[in-house]
């Protein structure tokens, strides 16, 4: 850069190109601030829909643009918001299209707890408003599990708790699920393990848990900052199977204890809510079998008695039957008499149908259907000989315009025409190639010119340089630079302002009628070429 600067007070020095000195500023800045490490405040947050993140680093007196590139956003501490007080590390840089430095940020975390708070209560805010922390969509934990899946750490006493608490509540199979509960990678763990437990079959070799306990001793809130990140609290949210979150003491507060369907204050408590207590399930049992046992023995009772009371009043037995067959005897009696009655309505009835039914009702009909065919018969043989003679004769008249003579007359017009076209054709083609002939032959004319490897004409000659490239424009030569010079009938080397020589005399030109010999070229003409 120091050398651009003293350059640029030499009137003779090479003007730089605004590029060239974009490019060197930029890196002679990322030489000097290859690392930096910042403290400020974001705002302008810009999550660009490549996977990039704009933003703009601040404090009370300045500002600075910053960018994440999509490779770096997944390994940054915290996500990136507006007002957030974050510590970044990153190379400083331009962005030569707009005279702009700005800072590629590598790193990020927040500056503090209070900024760690802030971001917190903002993300609880936005799930909140998403209806992750509804009453109505938290599932009922199951009344006796038989299976339950622990996520922990199983070198803790954690896991020791709240084994022992479940050994003396309900005796059951326990899964343990092991997994770090501290640090950067204990929220993708733990969100595995619950993915993992959710995806189990129930009927797969290893049994599905009927509900899972994410349990953690208590800290500081850097300790359990884990538990509130976003990722794991909708993985906990998008869980099939009831989950109680025991995180940590009774006063701290994770985000995930919001989405869980039960929180514990601690991970005994969640071992508790989790099982049932199997002495106090026998106990009731036994009360509710000598209360069943003592309801059965008074609906037995109640049930002689009303055996006994219906003995009573079943003493009557032959009257009622009696009475029944009195009845019975009276509806016979009358029965006989009906029957005869029905038997003499429906014979009186038949023989009244029986005479008007005669054969000549039924021969009537057919004989009005015989009369009717002997008058259609000879009308119909009349009207079929008229039919196919109308037809005989339209087919005739059909036949009388169909001659050989109107199928050739088309065919002999073709061939006509053929024939003409044929006669044109030839002519036609021989001028078309003549004429693309004459074409290319001019073509060539002019192109023939233009070829820099033909040999130069009279009087010219191509210049070219030691490396074999064809010298376009004086310009481009420096002094001192050997050159080689091509003429139509041999070829010599010069050097660039060389010192000029004595031009050998030429050759006498032969003697022409026409036209007088012209005079050699001067030895200063060929001193201010070379």
């Amino acid at each position: 850069m120091t050398d651009v600067l003293a350059e640029s007070t030499d009137s003779n020095a090479k003007a730089y190109s605004v590029s060239e000195l974009a490019f060197a500023l930029k890196r002679t800045l990322e030489d000097a601030y290859g690392f930096v490490r910042l403290r400020a405040e974001l705002s302008k947050v810009t999550h660009h829909g490549n996977g990039h993140v704009y933003l703009t680093l601040k404090d009370e007196r300045a500002a600075i643009d910053g960018v994440v590139w999509k490779g770096s956003v997944k390994n940054l501490s915290v996500r990136p918001e507006q007002g957030l007080e974050v510590i970044v590390t990153g190379k400083i840089t331009t962005y030569p299209a707009g005279s702009r430095y700005q800072i590629v940020i590598e790193t990020m975390e927040a500056a503090g707890v209070g900024a760690l708070l802030a971001q917190l209560e903002r993300l609880k805010a936005r799930l909140q408003t998403e209806g992750l922390f509804e009453t109505s969509r938290k599932r009922p934990l199951p009344a006796m599990p038989m299976v339950v899946g622990v996520i922990t750490s199983p070198t803790g006493a954690v896991i020791r708790d709240i084994l022992h608490r479940i050994r003396d509540r309900w005796p059951c199979r326990v899964i343990v699920w092991p997994c770090v509960v501290q640090g950067d990678a204990a929220a993708a763990q733990v969100s595995n393990a619950i993915q993992r437990f959710n995806a189990m079959a129930p009927d797969g070799p290893v049994p599905r848990p009927d509900v899972l306990i994410v349990a953690r001793g208590g800290g500081s809130v850097e300790d359990l900052w884990a538990f509130n990140d976003e990722g794991l609290a909708r993985v906990v949210a998008a869980g099939t199977i009831p989950l109680i979150s025991a995180v940590g003491h009774e006063t701290d507060t994770t985000l995930i204890d919001f989405v869980s369907d039960r929180r514990a204050p601690t991970p005994t408590a969640a071992a508790e809510m989790a099982t049932p207590v199997l002495a106090e399930l026998r106990a009731a049992t036994l009360d509710l079998t000598s209360r069943l046992h003592r309801q059965g023995g008074r609906i037995v009772e109640d049930r002689r008695q009303r055996v006994a009371n219906a003995k009573r009043a079943l003493d009557r037995v032959r009257d009622l039957v009696e009475m029944a067959a009195q009845r019975f005897n009276l509806t016979a009696s009358r029965l006989a008499a009906a029957l005869n009655r029905n038997f003499a309505i429906h014979d009186t009835q038949l023989i009244r149908a029986t005479s008007r039914l005669t054969p000549g009702l039924l021969q009537r009909p057919q004989q009005a259907r015989a009369e009717r065919l002997a008058s259609v018969s000879p009308r119909l043989a009349a009207g079929l000989e008229r039919n196919v003679a109308a037809h005989r004769t339209e087919l005739s008249r059909a036949a009388a315009r169909l001659v050989p003579t109107l199928l050739q007359r088309p065919q002999e017009q073709r061939a006509q025409v053929l024939a003409r076209t044929s006669i044109r054709l030839q002519p036609a083609l021989a001028r078309g190639l003549e004429r693309m002939t004459e074409r290319l032959a001019y073509q060539a004319k002019l192109l023939a010119p233009l070829d820099p490897k033909a040999p130069p004409r009279r009087g010219f000659a191509k210049v070219i340089r030691a490396d074999g490239s064809l010298a376009l424009d004086g310009a481009s030569l420096h002094s001192g630079e050997g050159v080689s010079l091509v003429f139509a009938d041999t070829t010599r080397e010069a050097t660039i302002d060389g010192t000029p020589t004595a031009a050998p005399e030429p050759p006498p030109a032969p003697a022409r009628p026409a036209r007088a010999p012209k005079p050699p070229a001067t030895p200063s003409a060929q001193g201010d070429l070379f």
